[in-house]
C-alpha cells in the first residue's frame, strides 16, 4: 500500500482537512496556509464548523488571523474564544486592529478581555474605544516614531535600537517635532538609513506634511491619502499634538469599505455576510422595497388619471413601458457618475453648475438619438405618424428631466447633509417613471385625443 503525500499542487482545502478528522492532516493543512488564506478558508466554513476547528487547533486564532477576518466572522467566532486566546491575540496586534476586533464583542467579554490585558494595551484600546465610529481616533495606530529637530541620524536610529518593542510593527517615516510634540517635518526611513550619523533631523527632514485631525471622519483621510499620494501621515489632536498615525495599508481598507458601502446604498441594501441568516438578509432590504413600492403606487396613479386614453389606444400601453425603462436607465447612469464624482470630491459648489449644465446637454443629445429610434419603431410598428411624434417628445422629455434627476437629486441631498448614495436612487426612479408616463400619456392626450 502506497502512501499519499500532499504535494503543493496537491494542497488538501480546510473544509476537507476538517471533515477527515485526522489531527494530523488538520495540522499540517493549517501550517501551510498564511493567516490571510486560513482568514479566507474560515469565512467559508459554517458557525459549526468554525466551532469545531477552533475546540481542535485553537492555535489557528492568531492575531495576523483575526486582522484578516470579516467582521460578521469575528463576531461569529468570539464567543469560541475564551479570554485569555483573545488576549494574547490582541497583544500581537496593531492598536487599530486590535481594536476593531474589541467593537465586535459584547459588553461583558470586551470588559474581561479589558482585565486580561496589561493596563498600557487597556489604556489604549479605551483611549480608541471613546471615538466615534469611523473617525481616525478610532482607527489610527497610537505606535509611531517621532524624534525632536535637534536629534542625528545616530541619535535616532539607537534610540529605535533601544526601544524596539515598543515600536510599530510597519513605519514609513520619522515624524520630527518641536518642544511642543507637534509635528513639523518628517524624515523617510529609507532616507533615514542612508544619511550619515552625524546629520541633524532639521536638514533632513521634508517641512511640509500633511496631518490629519483624530475627529476626522475616515473618509477625509482617505481623500487626503489619494489627493497627496501618501504612504503615511501624522494623527493630532485638538492642539496639534502627535497622538498617532496612519498608513497606507488602512487607508486602502478604509477605501474598500467606503466603496463597498457606497454600492450597496446605492441599490437601497446593506452588506449580507456569510454569517447572517435569511431573515437578517429580510430586515436588511424589505423596508427600501417598501419605500420602492410607495413610489411605484405614484407612478401608477398617473396612468390610472389616463386610463381613458389607454383603453382608446392599445398602442399607448405597448410603448409606455420603454419610455419610462429608457429614462430610468438614463437616471441611474448619470445618478452613478454624480455619487462617484461627490464621493472623490471632484464635484463641488463650484464646479456644480458645470456638471449641471453637462448632464442636461448630454441628457438632451442622447434622447433626441433615441426619440428618433423609437419614433421609427412606433411608426414602423403601428404605421402612426401622430403616434411616432408623442414617442418622440415623451423619450426626448424624460431623457432631459432623467439627466437633470441624476445630478441634482445626490446634489441636493449633499446640501441638506444627507448620504447621496443612500436615498437618490429612489428619488430618480420615482422621477424618471413620473414624468416618463406623464409625458407620453399626457402628450399622447393632447395630440392624439
Amino acid at each position: 500500500m502506497s502512501e499519499t503525500n500532499l504535494q503543493p499542487e496537491d494542497e488538501m482545502p480546510l473544509q476537507e482537512a476538517l471533515a477527515l478528522e485526522d489531527e494530523t492532516v488538520l495540522f499540517e493543512t493549517l501550517a501551510r496556509l498564511h493567516p490571510a488564506d486560513i482568514s479566507d478558508e474560515l469565512e467559508q466554513l459554517s458557525s459549526e464548523q468554525r466551532e469545531d476547528i477552533i475546540a481542535r487547533a485553537p492555535d489557528i486564532i492568531s492575531g495576523d488571523v483575526l486582522a484578516e477576518l470579516e467582521d460578521d466572522v469575528v463576531e461569529d467566532i468570539l464567543p469560541f474564544l475564551d479570554v485569555d486566546q483573545i488576549a494574547d491575540a490582541l497583544s500581537d496586534m496593531d492598536n487599530d486592529d486590535a481594536t476593531q476586533i474589541l467593537e465586535e464583542m459584547d459588553d461583558a467579554q470586551r470588559e474581561d478581555v479589558l482585565e486580561a490585558v496589561t493596563p498600557q494595551d487597556r489604556r489604549a484600546y479605551e483611549e480608541s474605544l471613546a471615538f466615534d465610529d469611523e473617525t481616525i481616533g478610532r482607527l489610527m495606530q497610537r505606535e509611531f516614531v517621532a524624534a525632536p529637530e535637534f536629534w542625528t541620524v545616530g541619535d535616532t536610529t539607537d534610540h529605535m535600537r533601544v526601544t524596539g518593542e515598543d515600536l510599530p510593527e510597519l513605519f514609513f517615516n520619522v515624524y520630527v517635532i518641536d518642544a511642543a510634540f507637534k509635528p513639523i517635518g518628517y524624515v523617510p526611513v529609507s532616507q533615514l538609513m542612508r544619511a550619515q550619523r552625524q546629520m541633524r533631523l532639521s536638514d533632513l527632514m521634508q517641512g511640509t506634511i500633511v496631518k490629519i485631525n483624530q475627529d476626522s471622519d475616515q473618509e477625509e483621510a482617505a481623500y487626503l491619502f489619494e489627493k497627496y499620494n501618501l504612504i503615511s501621515a501624522p494623527v493630532v489632536n485638538e492642539t496639534g499634538r502627535l497622538v498617532g498615525m496612519m498608513t497606507v495599508d488602512d487607508i486602502i481598507e478604509i477605501i474598500q469599505v467606503e466603496n463597498k458601502e457606497d454600492i450597496l446604498a446605492l441599490a437601497g441594501v446593506t452588506d449580507a455576510g456569510l454569517a447572517d441568516t435569511a431573515l437578517e438578509t429580510v430586515r436588511a432590504r424589505a423596508p427600501w422595497l417598501f419605500v420602492n413600492l410607495l413610489t411605484a403606487v405614484l407612478a401608477s396613479l398617473v396612468i390610472a388619471r389616463f386610463d381613458y386614453a389607454i383603453s382608446e389606444i392599445v398602442a399607448l400601453a405597448v410603448l409606455m413601458p420603454i419610455v419610462a425603462s429608457m429614462g430610468g436607465n438614463a437616471g441611474t447612469q448619470a445618478l452613478t457618475v454624480a455619487v462617484r464624482a461627490l464621493a472623490e470630491r471632484e464635484l463641488t459648489s463650484q464646479s456644480a453648475w458645470r456638471a449641471v449644465r453637462r448632464e442636461f446637454i448630454a441628457a438632451l443629445i442622447i434622447g433626441a438619438i433615441f426619440a428618433v429610434v423609437l419614433a421609427a419603431i412606433a411608426y414602423l410598428w403601428f404605421g402612426d405618424r401622430q403616434l411616432a411624434l408623442v414617442a418622440f417628445i415623451a423619450m426626448l422629455v424624460n431623457h432631459a428631466f432623467a439627466g437633470l434627476a441624476g445630478i441634482a437629486v445626490p446634489l441636493a441631498l449633499k446640501r441638506a447633509g444627507a448620504d447621496p448614495a443612500v436615498s437618490s436612487s429612489v428619488f430618480v426612479t420615482t422621477v424618471t417613471d413620473v414624468v416618463g408616463f406623464l409625458a407620453f400619456l399626457g402628450t399622447a392626450v393632447l395630440i392624439l385625443l
